[in-house]
Parts: structure tokens; sequence; C-alpha cells
């Protein structure tokens, strides 16, 4: 009689994944997950699975799978906008200094994804109905800029839980963005990212 294993990518809710989770991982650190300042919860991970923008190995403990797109936005000045730190839901503000980034969706290529991500991290500073009108005039990939690479560490947001990034880079130009430091809500988590040119 063969035994079945469960598939580590879909849970019927977050409390499936977290007993799942609970056997699979130190206990100090998945206390942690939405208790320590910085850090996510179950339901955040649920959601990142539920919607395929993360995948699951199964191991103890499991590998946590992300493809990430960043997109190093650079001005005619030769600019390079950064988000600065992050607000997450609870108050608590995560350093960030790097170019901005988002998990990429299953099966999206790396175009759609420098497009969503530009218009769920920007689209409320630059008018949304640009982007989707004109794409093409409003973000500007440059040709040959393309780079990917895989790092692997422990994923701050959900402490004890190995993280595997394969990361794609590009550089683009985007129409529309204010000179000046700003402010954007990402209302999917409900938190708020500032930016700043540098």
């Amino acid at each position: 009689m063969s035994q079945t294993k469960q598939n580590p990518n879909h849970f019927s809710s977050p409390l499936c994944l977290s007993n799942w989770l609970q056997s699979r991982l130190p206990s100090d650190s998945f206390s942690s997950w939405g208790i320590k300042p910085g850090t996510k919860n179950v339901h955040n991970l649920w959601l990142e699975l539920s919607e395929g923008e993360t995948s699951l190995i199964d191991s103890t403990p499991p590998i946590r799978t992300v493809h990430v797109v960043s997109v190093r936005i650079i001005d005619e000045n030769g600019r390079i906008l950064l988000e600065s730190h992050q607000e997450l839901s609870d108050g608590t503000q995560r350093e960030r200094n790097r170019p901005l980034s988002e998990k990429m969706k299953p099966n999206e290529t790396v175009e759609d994804a420098v497009v969503r991500a530009v218009k769920e991290e920007l689209g409320s500073i630059i008018r949304v109905s640009s982007i989707e009108n004109d794409v093409n005039s409003t973000v500007k990939i440059k040709t040959g800029s393309y780079q990917k690479k895989v790092e692997e560490r422990v994923s701050v947001s959900y402490p004890g839980l190995p993280a595997c990034y394969v990361l794609h880079s590009v550089d683009a130009s985007v129409e529309g963005l204010p000179d000046e430091e700003f402010c954007t809500e990402d209302e999917e988590y409900s938190e708020c990212s500032v930016a700043e040119v540098a």
C-alpha cells in the first residue's frame, strides 16, 4: 500500500498549512511569525501559495522558492529609484534600500511581471490608466539589461524557513514619476513603501 503525500503547495486553509509546518520547523522560529516585528504570519504565506507566488519543497525544514522580478528604474539623469523602507500592516518598518521588486505569478513573463510591479507599486503615484492603455510608452525595459541569479538564504519574513530566490533583474524607465521622495500604498498586503531617487 503506497502512502499519499500531501502536495506542499496546496492547502485548503491557513490552519492546514500551519499544521503541516509545525512538525517541519523549529518551534521557536515558527512561533515568532507575525509576532516578531518585521515578520509575516501563516496567513500571508498561505496567500502566497494560493496565488502561486511561492512554492514549498517538502523537506525538513521546507524550502520556500520565490521567483522575483527586480526593476532598476533609472531616470534620464541616471538616478536610480530605490524603495527606502516598507511599513508593514502592524506598523513595523522594514528597511529596504533596493530597487522595486515583486514576486512573480505562475507562467508570467518577466515583461508582464515588470508592468504589473510598476502598476501595483507605483500606480498610486502615476496614472494607472496610462500604464494599462499604453504600456510601451509608460514602462520601457532597457534592451540587454536582463540578468538572472539564484540566492539562497533564510527568509526575514518567515524566520526558520530557508528560501531560494530566483531573481530576474532588468533596467527600465517609467514616465510620470515625481522627482522628489514619495510614498505609495500596496493594497494587496496593506503595506506602505517610501521611495526615493538616489
